[in-house]
Parts: structure tokens; C-alpha cells; sequence
């Protein structure tokens, strides 16, 4: 079943996080902010509207870098009910779709509600001071990439934040596949 993000809260503060990387080392959100802003996404491997999008996310989120946002991916899903998005895999996963960017396991998945993120993807996009600024969709893809000269919405809200410090008022909800919660 498809789940939509809810909209931007404007301003909302980015939770800090410390999660092991696929590279081998610890990340935290002060060292994957950028000068301009930061991106925080949460995907995951096996999810078909991340499949659909891998290409365009890692040129945008490889744009983006250069522009001074800084990005990472995070993987919260039970990885014991969705063995496909095991820490193994997710290396496999960005090593096949060359992920300029950390991606991250939330194993506990404590990152994942302290973001309220329902979906992957799901997209936060924050200023230079880690105010929510874009909490919308990547493009117009879903299930399938949509046509090749699809609006880049994540990219120009991006863009904005980094020239401006604002995202754009009108945005599109994320849609994908819903977290996959460990049973309590």
C-alpha cells in the first residue's frame, strides 16, 4: 500500500543522529551537514518507488553536493521481516547505483520516528541551520520513472535552499512503500 508524506512543517528542527555507515564508520548529522543545507532521506533497497528513482536521486543528491547541501541516505526497515535491506545489501544496493553520500542503518529505527518518516523514499530537506525547508517528492516518478523531462522537484527546492535559505510553499507529498516497523 502506497503512503504519502504529510506536509513541510517549516522551521521543525532536524533531530541529531549517530548510525553506522555501509562505509564502516559513524555518522552524525554535524557530519553530514552542509554549508547551505542538508538532505536527509530515508530508502530502502528492495522498495519499487526507490528502485524506480535510484538513478535520478543519486544525480540529484551528486548536484546537490556541489551546490554545499549535504546528504544521506538512511535504511530503517526490519531488516529481519525484509532481508533484502540488510546492511549486506545496502552496500551492494549503493555500490550498484554509486551513492556519492553516506547510507545509513537505523537498525533500532529510533532515527526513523524521531523524523516522523513514514515512507521511502521520504525526503527532509533543511537549511543552513537545520530548519525543516522541503518535506516533498523527488519528481513525478512513482512505481516507474516518470518521463525524462519530468520537473526535478527535490532538486530545484534544494537549489532554493541553497541560494535563499527557503524552500518553496507549494509542495508535492512523497509517496512509496511505508516503513517496515519491527513487531513489539
Amino acid at each position: 500500500m502506497a503512503v504519502e508524506t504529510p506536509l513541510c512543517a517549516f522551521g521543525w528542527q532536524a533531530p541529531d543522529f549517530n548510525l553506522p555507515g555501509i562505509d564502516g564508520r559513524p555518522w552524525s548529522l554535524q557530519q553530514v551537514r552542509g554549508a547551505k543545507g542538508s538532505l536527509i532521506m530515508f530508502i530502502c533497497n528492495h522498495c519499487p518507488y526507490v528502485q524506480a528513482v535510484a538513478e535520478r536521486l543519486v544525480r540529484d543528491a551528486r548536484e546537490l553536493q556541489g551546490l554545499g547541501i549535504g546528504v544521506a541516505a538512511i535504511m530503517s526497515n526490519d531488516t529481519t521481516a525484509y532481508p533484502e535491506d540488510s546492511f549486506d545489501n545496502m552496500k551492494l544496493f549503493a555500490a550498484r547505483h554509486g551513492f556519492s553520500f553516506p547510507y545509513l542503518f537505523d537498525e533500532s529505527q529510533q532515527v526513523a520516528r524521531a523524523y516522523d518518516a513514514v515512507c521511502t523514499p521520504d525526503f527532509f530537506g533543511f537549511d543552513a541551520g537545520l530548519g525543516l525547508q522541503y518535506r516533498g517528492r523527488l519528481d513525478a516518478s512513482g512505481k516507474q520513472a516518470g518521463p525524462a523531462d519530468a520537473r526535478r522537484d527535490l532538486f530545484e527546492a534544494m537549489r532554493g535552499v541553497a541560494e535563499t535559505g527557503s524552500g518553496p510553499v507549494e509542495q508535492v507529498a512523497s509517496m512509496g512503500c511505508s516503513i517496515k516497523w519491527r513487531q513489539l
